[in-house]
């Protein structure tokens, strides 16, 4: 007979009870919130049933802020205080800024920080506070359809966003007063969405293409074990450059370049969006403008359109390549290729993305959900309310991590590509008698030589014991979580002491840094080994120079003139050569110098033997071992 468990009024349990949480797509053009509910997955739509939210921004006088939909109209009739693309400066200096844009599509300003500003009619503000309304009006979203606040959430972020970049979106999301408990990769998002995790094994390759941003991953799908192989991408590729790029068409077939009125570029922007949508579909469109009450109109093709777009989707396909190299995956290997974000809805991407990949790819989910679906799971299995959620998520570090050690070399701790939460140790010793605090120098990037990296950051590590060099254990930890974001620490072994640093840099990557930083450690692979074996040469020697003067002011009455003359002769020709650029010959010349002090360093040894022994005899060093 069965058992039935009655309770007292009050008392019983809510198994129906849940941590509410919820799934940010924070996207260039649009964004969106999803949140699990009786079981599945769903975008939240606002009171009105649009389930996108424009992430446009609009900054009033009267120091109100629009977001979304509403904001739009301001794109034209108020182009200087609403701010659109934002996702683009997330993490970026202003230098980066202007290495990208040409004019300037706002009014930056110059602050004492690194992290600039653009100036409003409602005062001045970062791309992280613009990003924070964008998400304080999802946050209130979801919080109004779900009926209470929310646990936490997960944000999404492209696969190749940098550690700034990452920290940015962070920082935007504690400002909007979310609790964030992830940032995850857009690309794994949606895999986790199409339920690819389910599958017993296969290798995927998500294309993801939004309206500012291009990533393509390489996942394995291994018995509920979802691994990030490689990745690669480009964080300034994406729909708006499409429509840039009709943009520029329209001016030129209308003889419109000499008109710089920010209001009708935007009209332009628009009219090219409005059209490359319609192409989706049909055969031709017309275009219609209007300036100084004068009417302009064009025909567009699809043909033409393809020949338009056609050169920034060949942009996309080489990182492609180099993702599957970096995952040692054959194209025959992979199984299905997932299209991701709007911007694939254009015909032509499907196209050249499936004669690439020799498959049909897969776009049956919406593309501009399917992000925010996957993050919704993710963060339902984050908040405890999926206690059989077997997904295990392992994303990679894009670049390498490590730091500066003498003769400005890059010594990597953390390989890119590393999967993700991982951290990484590494002893290092001093390199000067007495030494007692050390420089570190954490840098990224993919060369041999420091001056080819970006630096993250520095700190220092005092209070080592004055010991001869060499004698010294510091031990360097990389950790990167889940997120991506690095803490390195430093520590000497035989006291203790220690120091470490969050790298949190105000500004990341240009968008051609990293394309530029994987290139060049490829184009230069053998001028790079060759640089580092000269420099790895030109520290021995040092050393080893540094050392021998050390010895002579000690013991240099050991040695004749003639025995003198010949080590300094020696000694000096290995300087003269190490100012040089032949490693060879550095290595020669302290061969040379080793076989001209061999006699002295014999006699400095007996003489150090004879010190410690004496008043000693052999057997008490026998019963000390």
């Amino acid at each position: 007979m069965a058992l039935i468990q009655i309770s007292e009024p009050g008392q019983s349990t809510k198994p129906h009870e849940r941590k509410l949480a919820a799934g940010i797509d924070l996207g260039t053009t649009n964004s969106l919130v999803a949140s699990v509910r009786s079981g599945q997955a769903s975008v939240l739509p606002d009171i009105d049933g649009n389930e996108l939210l424009p992430s446009v921004v609009h900054y009033a006088k009267d120091n109100s802020v629009v977001v979304g939909q509403d904001a739009v109209q301001y794109k034209i009739s108020d182009p200087h205080n609403t701010i659109s693309s934002v996702k683009r400066y997330m993490g970026r200096s202003l230098q980066d800024i202007k290495a990208k844009e040409s004019p300037l599509h706002y009014n930056f300003i110059e602050t004492d920080s690194a992290v600039p500003r653009i100036h409003t009619q409602a005062g001045d503000v970062s791309a992280i506070e613009v990003s924070a309304e964008i998400l304080s009006v999802l946050k209130q979203r979801a919080e109004q359809t779900l009926g209470d606040e929310l646990t936490g959430v997960v944000i999404t972020v492209p696969a190749y966003f940098d550690d700034a970049q990452r920290q940015a979106t962070k920082d935007a999301g504690k400002l909007a007063g979310l609790n964030v408990l992830r940032l995850l990769n857009e690309p794994t998002a949606a895999a986790v969405a199409y339920g690819l995790d389910k599958g017993s094994e296969g290798i995927i390759a998500v294309y993801d293409l939004g309206g500012g941003t291009f990533d393509i991953s390489i996942l394995r799908l291994n018995n509920g074990v979802f691994e990030v192989l490689a990745t690669a991408g480009d964080t300034a590729l994406g729909g708006d450059d499409f429509d840039h790029a009709i943009a520029e068409w329209i001016k030129a077939e209308l003889n419109l370049n000499e008109i710089a009125d920010k209001s009708f570029q935007n009209q332009l922007i628009k009219a090219a969006c409005q059209a490359k949508q319609v192409l989706t579909t049909e055969s031709a469109t017309t275009i219609e403008l209007e300036y100084n009450s004068k009417k302009y109109s064009l025909e567009l093709s699809l043909e033409k359109l393809n020949e338009l777009l056609d050169p920034l989707i060949k942009k996309t396909l080489m990182p492609c390549r180099r993702a599957l190299r970096d995952a040692q995956v054959e194209l025959e290997d992979v199984t299905a290729v997932v299209m991701v974000g709007g911007s694939t809805r254009v015909l032509r991407v499907r196209e050249k993305v499936g004669e690439y990949f020799q498959r049909d790819p897969m776009v049956d989910i919406n593309p501009d959900t399917v992000v925010a679906i996957g993050a919704a799971i993710q963060a339902d299995i984050l908040a405890g309310n999926n206690a059989e959620g077997e997904l295990l998520l392992l994303d990679v570090v894009p670049l390498s991590l490590g730091l500066e050690t003498m003769g400005e070399l890059v010594e990597k701790i953390i390989p890119r590509n590393t999967t993700i939460p991982v951290a990484r140790a590494q002893e290092f010793t001093t390199y000067k008698d007495g030494q007692t605090a050390m420089s570190i120098h954490v840098v990224q990037g993919e060369r041999e030589l420091v001056s080819d990296c970006r630096s993250l950051a520095r700190f220092s590590l005092k209070g080592i014991p004055p010991l001869v060099a060499g004698s010294a254990r510091i031990r360097v930890t990389f950790e990167v979580d889940a997120d991506g974001l690095l803490h390195v620490s430093a520590r000497e072994e035989t006291t203790g002491v220690e120091s470490g640093i969050e790298v949190k840099p105000s500004y990341g990557l240009t968008d051609s840094e990293i394309e530029k930083m994987l290139i060049d450690s490829m184009e230069h692979a053998e001028e790079d080994v060759a640089a580092r074996m000269l420099h790895e040469q030109q520290v021995e020697a040092a050393r080893v120079l540094e050392a021998l003067a050390a010895a002579l002011a000690d013991d240099g009455d050991m040695l004749t003139a003639d025995e003198r003359d010949k080590i300094d002769t020696a000694a000096a020709h290995l300087l003269e050569v190490s100012k040089g650029n032949d490693d060879r010959a550095i290595k020669n010349a302290m061969q040379a110098l080793d076989a001209a002090a061999e006699e002295f360093v014999a006699r400095r040894m007996d003489s150090n033997i004879k010190k410690a022994m004496a008043g000693h005899n052999v057997d008490e060093f026998d019963a000390k071992h």
